[in-house]
């Protein structure tokens, strides 16, 4: 078991089916707590102001508030990715229960996490998949994932993005699913302020928990990322399939049938876990992308400017 001298606090939109596993398992610390966040932006307020020592997120929020000062937050700080955890799992555009042709989106109000952010990028590319363009409807900013699947299913928005177990639960409500991601594709990331080897910590991050702030990536969550790895590799080798359902029964609210299908929607390679827990280029390409098209970046090589962690290599 990876063990750290205080417990880590993660950040995250959505209860981690891996990272519960994983201390069943002895492969994670058990002191280590999921931190429920509202939205990409108290995210990341709360990682850069030391409240959180990691957060499960998506890459192009680590883009957008390592490099981008025009983020919701209007700063930005020595965020970097630790490690990749998956590629999405099932991160599609699904509308309400019975909606008809997608042409009937037209005008009607479609939820965002943030209108400026990865998943409403890649919102916007799968609405141009089924013949919409910005303008055709209306964009609301609903939060994160939970919420946005309460906003469909209650009828405060027509469509939304929806992944990790929600997009199941909103299937078995009668949603209808219109249109995936574009591949290759990266949906979640185990990022940490301060992952600099020169000590580029943000002033006062990590005080609360394994510790960021001018020291690089803390031992704490470095060691948090090994065990999300192992443990991913025990789940896709088959050796955890009891835990898995249980643990997504409990901590997604899935019947028993759905969490088989979370379970198998972990294991797609194309959509699944990451075992080596590489953030490739290929895949953040296209999230760097999906922001160039849909948002704003600076220009250059952000995939080498810093974004990746450089202890990373060594921890594998």
């Amino acid at each position: 078991m990876q063990t750290s001298a205080r417990p880590v606090v993660v950040g995250t939109f959505s209860p981690s089916v891996l990272l519960r596993t994983g201390r069943r398992l002895g492969m994670i610390d058990p002191g280590v707590r999921e931190q429920p966040v509202a939205s990409s932006p108290a995210q990341f307020a709360a990682l850069l102001g030391g409240e959180l020592d990691a957060a499960l997120t998506s890459p192009d929020n680590v883009i957008a508030y390592r490099f981008v000062p025009g983020n919701p937050l209007g700063r930005t700080g020595d965020v970097r990715i630790v490690s990749a955890v998956d590629r999405g799992l099932g991160l599609a555009l699904y509308a309400r229960p019975g909606l008809g042709p997608a042409s009937e989106l037209r005008g009607q109000a479609v939820g965002v996490d943030v209108p400026d952010s990865g998943f409403a990028f890649a919102l916007y590319a799968a609405m141009e998949a089924v013949g919409l363009r910005p303008g055709d409807y209306r964009t609301v900013a609903l939060g994160a994932t939970p919420r946005r699947l309460e906003a469909l299913l209650g009828g405060g928005c027509a469509a939304t993005m929806l992944n990790a177990g929600s997009d199941l639960r909103a299937e078995d409500a009668g949603a209808v699913r219109l249109a995936g991601v574009p591949r290759p594709y990266l949906g979640t990331v185990l990022c940490a302020a301060g992952g600099g080897p020169s000590g580029g910590g943000v002033p006062g991050a990590g005080t609360s928990g394994g510790g960021t702030s001018g020291g690089g990536t803390s031992g704490g969550v470095r060691a948090l990322a090994v065990g999300l790895r192992e443990t991913a590799r025990v789940i896709l080798a088959g050796d955890a399939d009891d835990v898995v359902v249980e643990e997504a029964v409990a901590a997604l609210r899935l019947p028993p049938a759905t969490a088989v299908r979370y379970l198998e929607r972990l294991k797609d390679p194309g959509e699944g876990l990451v075992p080596d827990g590489r953030a490739d280029a290929a895949s953040l390409s296209t999230v760097l992308g999906l922001r160039r098209r849909h948002g704003t970046a600076p220009d250059g090589d952000l995939l080498s400017g810093g974004l990746l962690d450089q202890g990373e290599d060594g921890d594998r």
